[in-house]
């Protein structure tokens, strides 16, 4: 098999009285190669630049910094929110964060410029997903919880690697999918199916902390002459496998 290459990506929630968390959802461009005009997390891959970073901040466990790092860093490029950071920026300074990272600086000079820290333990790990596909682009996904800060300010799209994003309850987006309304690959529809069975970002968190983590890696097997998409049985997810016919594997 090809190999992997690292990802993060970053579930966030925000909560509204008397309803069902909203998460942050964003439609990829069809012009892009991976899960093009699927509705996504937002997210990418672990940039060298993070690991760098990593190793400054966090040197006994610079894979999970990074990978956090990651995820907090795509989130400002993808949305324009600042996940993850000690303080909340002026506006003005998130959209020169964001113009900067658009343009190719280095995340942590980003951060110095602006004069910002990060708060790695915002992010809470949720899953980890490594499919197997032999002809496909191959994303060693880390999955995060974290909660939409104080103050932040509206998402927004970047209008390159996405071109559209919305706040909906984990039922509704795969409500819409079922509907034929939007596109999500076979992990996010796992990831949502298992994040609708919590109304609120500390019981969705509560879960994550109680529940094993590893590696889920995808297989295919035969039930009653139709081959079926599986995953581990015992990861918290209530739907542990799809038809192959059905699945947009991503």
């Amino acid at each position: 098999m090809p190999a992997a290459i690292p990802a993060a990506t970053l579930v966030i929630f925000r909560e509204v009285d008397g309803a069902a968390a909203e998460l942050l959802m964003v439609e990829r461009a069809q012009k892009m190669v991976f899960a093009a005009g699927a509705m996504v997390f937002p997210g990418g891959r672990i940039d060298p630049g993070d690991y760098a970073l990593a190793e400054a901040l966090a040197p006994a466990d610079a894979e999970d910094a990074a990978a956090r790092i990651a995820a907090i860093r795509e989130t400002i490029e993808e949305a324009g929110l600042p996940v993850g950071l000690a303080e909340m920026p002026t506006l003005g300074a998130i959209e020169e964060m964001r113009r900067s990272l658009h343009a190719g600086a280095a995340f942590g000079d980003v951060l110095r410029d602006a004069g910002a820290r990060l708060d790695l333990a915002a992010l809470v790990p949720f899953a980890r997903w490594r499919p197997a596909h032999r002809h496909m682009r191959i994303f060693d996904t880390r999955f995060f919880l974290a909660r939409l800060p104080a103050g932040a300010p509206c998402a927004s799209v970047d209008e390159t690697e996405n071109v559209r994003l919305a706040w909906a309850s984990a039922r509704d987006v795969l409500d819409e999918a079922d509907a034929g309304r939007l596109s999500i690959i076979f992990p996010t529809r796992r990831n949502l199916e298992r994040l609708a069975q919590f109304p609120s970002f500390d019981a969705a968190v509560a879960h994550a902390r109680a529940t094993p983590q590893r590696v889920v890696t995808p297989w295919a097997e035969t039930r009653d002459g139709e081959e079926w998409l599986c995953i581990p049985q015992d990861l918290g997810y209530p739907v542990a496998a799809e038809p192959t016919s059905s699945a947009l594997r991503g």
